[in-house]
């Protein structure tokens, strides 16, 4: 008798094969059946109008610390998130050694926005190697799989000590030589990849770059040669591609022999670098190479609000004298004081910040219950409500978050959506050379709000689209499940078939959707963060426990430390 029945559901499998109705047999934490008269179970399921899928592998997030507090690792596992992995884009906490904390806080606080305090409270830093690490997060109660990766700037910062955080100090060859042992044996401790950025938007809290930045080719290629020699793990960079850059990437790859996986994104400031960038890794595949390009699902939205990290009026001497109040205090002091609203929208800044954002009201937008992520800019955005209401687009963004009892949230379309439209992410989405990424889970925690990423996947492209054509259901659960697992090695998950994990999401497609994004207090030392959940779950397994009923946690903490 099987441990569990999944009955009369429309099966998604993973493999990118059409739907089709049948029942999903699981004995322990494997599948070992999937269609018709499968026999009995000690628990059947009536999944009769449901989506059965496997369980959702992201493998772009940034849970480095919050894996170490949050056994729920909210809010993916809100998602049908059943594997994640982080230690992207070069920055983490290990290797550490006794003290240098501060400077990896600080670096994270400044690349992915999580507050220091947050991080100095939550992170233990009870552990200096990496293997020591994987061995923290390995005992660490947890709702899913998680993979941990080497972050290039930790361990520079760890071989060649405050030398490490400059960008511009190159390592001697002694030093190579020791951060590349380094990596060698925390990939044979079971890292899942090794993880660089090279892009000047990754800053510390303090302003400094990020180390990897200037990273050079023997440092590079002493690095790849390690992951060579360790034969196993995958290389995550961050990079603004500039001239020659592929190249370098490319003779890393190589030396490594290791599969590159690599962001791709649209950027304002070069809005066709996305496509040169897609055409060098379809060379490298064309040429043999194991690479792929990680994009996103919508646009990178940050998120502006009177209780956020920035809104349009953070630098103005008004805005800032109400800082320290508590948030209702703040809203209250703003909607009873029609002198001091007048002042916040006449009497603008003349600085960077606020010229860079006048510059952005227009490709802004209200986050309410009508707004889909793929919004008319002509018809939507700030700077369109404003001409409507005969007001300024300052007034219009206040108006907004003052709405709700000052909960109104409004969303910048920072990246990806240079166009006014989704077809450009479309077009990265259906390319067979892409996986999906860029949710960033765990990071940008009061700015971007992103992680919800999975739900909206299926929900936008498949079903809710208005202004372009979808992408086919089997076509979108492939690529968040089996693609991003075979991405990362995972062969094991990914697809419901008999041997595969019982990594299961058991999906109500008609009410599947996203609650509105909220700021929520959570978080060591009572930090905030955004919050967005999704709707719809009706089941997820891990292994055949089931870790989420009716969008709400079982409580069984099933995870388990993925070891590569």
């Amino acid at each position: 008798m099987h441990d569990l029945i999944i009955r009369n559901g429309t099966v998604v499998d993973g493999s990118g094969a059409p739907p089709r109705r049948a029942d999903v047999a699981v004995a322990g934490e494997r599948i070992v059946g999937v269609g018709q008269d499968l026999g009995a179970a000690k628990r059947e399921i009536d999944a009769e109008g449901l989506l059965v899928t496997p369980g959702f592998v992201d493998v772009h997030t940034h849970y480095d610390g919050q894996a170490v507090w949050d056994p729920y690792l909210t809010p993916s596992s809100c998602h049908g998130v059943t594997t994640t992995v982080f230690g992207n884009c070069g920055v983490g906490f290990a290797p550490v050694r006794p003290g240098a904390a501060p400077y990896l806080i600080n670096l994270m606080e400044g690349v992915e926005d999580i507050p220091g305090t947050v991080l100095a409270e939550g992170v233990p830093f009870n552990w200096e190697s990496f293997p020591d690490y994987l061995d923290v997060l390995d005992a660490a109660p947890k709702v899913m799989d998680i993979g941990a990766q080497v972050p290039h700037a930790a361990l520079r910062f760890y071989v060649m000590g405050d030398r490490g955080a400059d960008f511009q100090a190159a390592p001697s060859e002694d030093e190579i030589a020791r951060m590349a042992t380094l990596l060698e044996e925390a990939l044979c401790a079971g890292a899942l990849g090794f993880t660089t950025s090279r892009t000047i938007k990754h800053r510390a809290r303090d302003g400094r770059y990020t180390p990897s930045l200037g990273a050079g080719e023997p440092e590079l290629f002493g690095l790849a040669a390690a992951m060579r020699r360790a034969g196993r793990g995958v290389l995550e960079v961050n990079s603004d591609f500039g001239p020659g850059e592929f190249e370098i990437l490319r003779r890393a790859a190589e030396l490594a022999g290791r599969p590159l996986s690599v962001l791709l994104l649209q950027v304002n400031n070069a809005p066709s670098l996305w496509r040169e960038t897609l055409a060098h890794i379809h060379a490298m595949r064309d040429a043999g190479f194991a690479v792929n390009g990680q994009v996103g699902v919508r646009p990178i939205g940050v998120t502006w609000g009177l209780e956020t990290t920035i809104n349009p009026f953070t630098t103005h001497p008004a805005w800032r004298a109400l800082s320290a109040l508590a948030p209702a205090e703040r809203y209250a002091r703003l909607r009873d004081d029609a002198a001091l609203r007048r002042r916040l929208v006449e009497e603008r800044p003349d600085d960077d910040f606020t010229r860079m954002i006048a510059g952005q009201l227009a490709m802004a937008y209200v986050l309410d219950e009508h707004y889909d992520y793929e919004p008319l800019p002509a018809e939507h955005s700030l700077t369109a409500r404003a001409a409507r209401r005969g007001v300024s687009p300052w007034q219009e963004a206040l108006d907004a978050m003052l709405e709700c009892g000052g909960k109104r949230l409004l969303t910048h379309t920072f990246e990806n959506y240079y166009d006014g439209d989704l077809e450009v992410i479309r077009t990265m989405l259906a390319d067979d050379a892409t996986i999906i990424g860029l949710g960033d889970g765990g990071a940008h925690v009061c700015t971007i709000c992103d992680s919800s990423a999975p739900t909206f996947l299926l929900t936008h492209w498949a079903r809710d689209r208005k202004r372009g054509a979808r992408l086919p259901l089997e076509f979108l659960v492939n690529k968040q499940t089996r693609a991003t697992a075979l991405a990362y090695g995972l062969t094991d998950r990914g697809l419901l078939a008999p041997g595969f994990r019982a990594d299961i999401n058991v999906i109500d497609f008609d009410a599947l959707g996203l609650t509105m994004p909220e700021v929520v207090y959570d978080l060591p030392a009572g930090g905030k963060r955004l919050l967005q959940k999704g709707r719809g779950y009706r089941h997820t397994f891990l292994a055949g426990q089931e870790t989420l009923r009716d969008d709400e946690p079982t409580g069984v903490l099933a995870g388990r430390l993925i070891r590569g």
